[in-house]
């Protein structure tokens, strides 16, 4: 009887561990949308990799930059090795090397127009043409022999290299390396042409007919390359693969995939088993702890389909180029144990750590350690060929102890394994973790993440914590899932929720949250794919509405240090400044011009949001004085504004910019809110009053027929006017009577495929400000309207990038901008339905 109860019992635990992992791999709602890249490992700036695929197993995972950051995702059953993460990557040996080889020598012309055919082998050059050393480019960059950084200026490489009958049986890769819009020639014929776009050791394989266009003897290798802005680069060679690789390795069949706010969720079919996989960044928006944690869960289980057990075990691993800026950088990989628990790690780092001495737009982290724990599992570090043919051949990986190297080629694989052993139903999880020493340099003081608690909380403690809260978190994330799609789907539709669940990590991972020594919480962004600057207003502003909604603490928390720049004197314009640095530098301004109305716009609109939050002005109340002065200066040069930069004129600067004045407007009307709540009714008064005379003058303005102009000064023009959002969320009536609607119902009449332009002038639009116009709509039916095109341009954009905000209504092509924070304007509605 004892025996029968007690079989009772662990029969019953075995179900209530079985129906808790079912749960777990079961996504709170699936999804439908398909992202143009995927969320896989995302913690901030540094840490992120994607999946610009449709299959895990398409490519190579990436950096949102695009740089390859590679996780491999191998499971073993029954001696039979399938690939369900990564692809099978070439390893490349230079026939015709690159500049961090060879000081490769070629003709060149900086002479902006050439004659048809300069890229052919008869071509004869003239006096135009000098010879120089590889690369081209701006004078700072790597490997730069030849001096070449003129903005709006172009750069023509003809290349002759001998090739032997030989070289020609061989499986080749062209690589080039470029910065910014690039064009490259075999013998004549154009095989790659790239946009503008900046990105090192792009590997083009040559098909047969690719192949084809080369020759034995001479062959003529042409580039020409134009800079448009910032630094230039130019460099390329020919390879070949010399991966030899005997491991027999398919492609696990791809089920599913489903991605919700912290979770990504995949399926795949290997053999007689099922193989779940879900991704988790743990970015709780109440939990600093979590939401600014370096370290990442991967969740995984099988299931046998035909009721039998299987003998199976998993490997993920990464490389070294998860720590790397440039794949040439030297790198030390080793095996090393720490002090809590004992446990063992397998890690990675450039040699040199030059920490936080590189800045700016499109850069990969190359200093501090990517950590890979032996947390339910092994791991192990060796030859990438060596560990794949081990793993498939064994189910398990041999090790050294520690692995320099200097080339891509060389580079080691980092693995952890699981082995399930013989099994119907199992499941584990593993972490990977960045810890990257010193995180953020503010006012010229060095900090780490808020994790790290100043120092006191190790990389190695905060591994532990998460281990020993897997559940606990795994359940928060899950809740929380539940709450972002909920919040979608009551505010518009399924679409919608998509929308929002695929956004959040995307938008969290663009900043960086820390403390300073005086306490204060800062979460700075990266303007990420722009130009790099910190803690930006300008993304500060439309990313907005996601914090509003959640955790009003991480809106002060990216104002704060504005405030505090102009209150320490160092800002002294009259109107608040665009950013404090190039990140991670964050010591002040760097933007080479001012954007006056938009950005005293910016802040006082959300002071005053915040204020009505809190239900109080306390916040604020120290920073009243400056707060007066950006307010009297929108009330003296806004109504009109001048020829001043702004948010929206990437079509060119106009003056009498119709919806910058707007935001003029809200931000005298936001002030006299916040004055009212500190008990200046009088001022209120004033304020307010002010306000609704720019209003109504504004309207008679730009008022054309049945809709508001793009510029005061210009006939049959129009644009969004998403800054007129806050007049209705506060009920202020700033604004005439039914000026809202009419510019509404006038949108819905110039919507193309993907969305609503961003004015008249151009096809191309932003999706945050289409979120915010879409929520000026009157009912949810509208709404939707405008919400449509937008889940379709994600769902079928050729741009495989974390989702572009800059991108052609029309094509559905980025046009810039990409892993920008500002999509959390997306959430606009929803913040709308809270505030009701």
């Amino acid at each position: 009887m004892k025996r029968l109860l007690t079989f009772c019992v662990l029969g019953a635990m075995a179900l209530t561990v079985m129906a808790q992992s079912a749960k777990l791999f079961t996504p709170y709602k699936t999804t439908n949308l398909r992202l143009p890249s995927v969320p896989l490992i995302v913690s901030d700036p540094y840490f992120s990799v994607w999946s610009p695929y449709d299959q895990l197993t398409d490519g190579t995972t990436r950096h949102w930059t695009n740089d390859e950051k590679p996780l491999e995702g191998l499971l073993r059953v029954d001696g039979k090795t399938y690939r369900w993460m990564g692809a099978d990557r070439a390893i490349l040996q230079s026939i015709v090397p690159m500049a961090d080889e060879e000081a490769w020598e070629a003709d060149y012309s900086r002479k902006s127009q050439q004659p048809a055919g300069w890229m052919k082998p008869d071509f004869a050059i003239n006096d135009n043409w000098r010879r120089g050393k590889a690369a081209w480019g701006s004078p700072d960059l790597s490997f730069v022999r030849t001096h070449w950084s003129d903005l709006n200026s172009d750069l023509y490489v003809r290349r002759t290299i001998d090739l032997k009958a030989s070289d020609l049986k061989e499986d080749l890769f062209m690589v080039y390396s470029h910065d910014d819009v690039f064009e490259l020639y075999i013998n004549g014929t154009k095989v790659a042409d790239t946009g503008e776009t900046w990105v090192e050791g792009v590997q083009l394989h040559l098909d047969a007919k690719l192949k084809g266009l080369l020759h034995e003897g001479r062959n003529v290798i042409a580039a020409h390359c134009h800079n448009t802005t910032g630094g230039a680069y130019t460099d390329f060679g020919l390879f070949k693969n010399i991966s030899t690789s005997s491991a027999s390795i398919e492609t696990a069949k791809q089920k599913s995939v489903d991605v919700l706010a912290t979770n990504t969720y995949y399926t795949f079919i290997c053999g007689p088993v099922e193989l779940d996989v879900v991704f988790t960044a743990p970015m709780l928006i109440d939990d600093y702890d979590l939401l600014s944690s370096p370290i990442n869960y991967i969740s995984y289980q099988v299931r046998a389909t035909d009721g039998k057990e299987h003998d199976v075990q998993l490997m993920i691993a990464a490389t070294p180029e998860m720590a790397l800026n440039k794949v040439s950088q030297p790198t030390r990989s080793k095996l090393v144990e720490n002090e809590w628990g004992g446990q063992q790690y397998v890690c990675t780092g450039t040699i040199d750590q030059p920490i936080l001495a590189k800045k700016g737009d499109g850069i990969c982290i190359d200093w501090g350690y990517f950590y890979i724990p032996a947390i339910n599992g092994t791991v192990s570090l060796g030859k990438a060929a060596d560990m794949r043919e081990r793993f498939a051949a064994t189910g398990s990986t041999k090790t050294m102890s520690i692995y320099e190297c200097s080339t891509a080629s060389s580079m080691p694989l980092l693995c952890y394994v699981h082995e399930f052993g013989k099994t119907r139903q199992a499941a584990s999880f593993m972490m990977m973790g960045y810890d990257e020493v010193e995180d953020i340099e503010y006012m010229y003081k060095r900090y780490k993440g808020y994790w790290a608690h100043g120092g006191t909380v190790s990389i190695f403690q905060m591994f532990n914590r998460m281990n020993s809260q897997y559940q606990n978190i795994m359940q928060r994330c899950r809740d929380f899932d539940k709450l972002i799609y909920d919040d979608g789907l009551a505010a518009g539709n399924e679409h919608y929720a998509e929308i929002l669940s695929a956004a959040y990590r995307h938008v969290i991972a663009a900043h960086k949250l820390f403390q300073d020594d005086q306490g204060n919480l800062l979460f700075f962004s990266k303007e990420n794919n722009s130009n790099g600057c910190v803690n930006t207003v300008d993304l500060t502003y439309p990313e907005a509405p996601l914090f509003l909604c959640y955790n009003p603490e991480l809106q002060k928390a990216m104002m704060t240090s504005i405030f505090d720049y102009s209150a320490s004197g160092r800002w002294t314009k009259p109107f608040a400044a665009h950013d404090l640095g190039t990140y991670p530098i964050a010591n002040g301004q760097v933007y080479g011009g001012d954007m006056p109305l938009e950005e005293a716009g910016n802040m006082l609109t959300l002071a005053a949001q915040l204020c009505k939050l809190d239900g109080n002005a306390n916040y604020v109340r120290k920073y009243y004085g400056i707060l007066e002065t950006w307010a009297n200066y929108l009330s003296e040069n806004g109504q009109d504004p001048a020829n001043q930069l702004c948010t929206d004129d990437f079509a060119g600067h106009w003056a009498h910019n119709a919806n910058l004045s707007i935001k003029a407007i809200m931000g005298v009307a936001a002030f006299a809110e916040i004055a009212r709540m500190m008990g200046f009714n009088d001022t209120a008064d004033k304020y307010l009053a002010r306000a609704r005379e720019m209003g109504t003058k504004w309207e008679k303005d730009a008022r054309e027929g049945d809709h508001y102009r793009l510029a005061f000064d210009r006939n049959n023009t129009w644009s969004q006017k998403y800054n007129m959002i806050w007049d209705k969320l506060w009920q202020t009536s700033v604004f005439p009577a039914g000026t809202m609607e009419r510019d509404v119902k006038y949108y819905l009449k110039k919507q193309n495929k993907y969305g609503l332009p961003l004015d008249i002038r151009k096809d191309y639009t932003k999706n945050d400000w289409i979120m915010w116009t879409a929520a000026m709509a009157s009912d949810k039916e509208t709404f939707l309207k405008f919400v449509e095109p937008v889940y379709k341009f994600m769902d079928e954009t050729e741009s495989r990038v974390p989702t572009s905000d800059w991108y052609d209504t029309k094509t559905g092509r980025m046009v810039g901008f990409k892993a920008r924070s500002v999509i959390g304007g997306f959430w606009m509605r929803v913040l709308e339905e809270k505030l009701k």
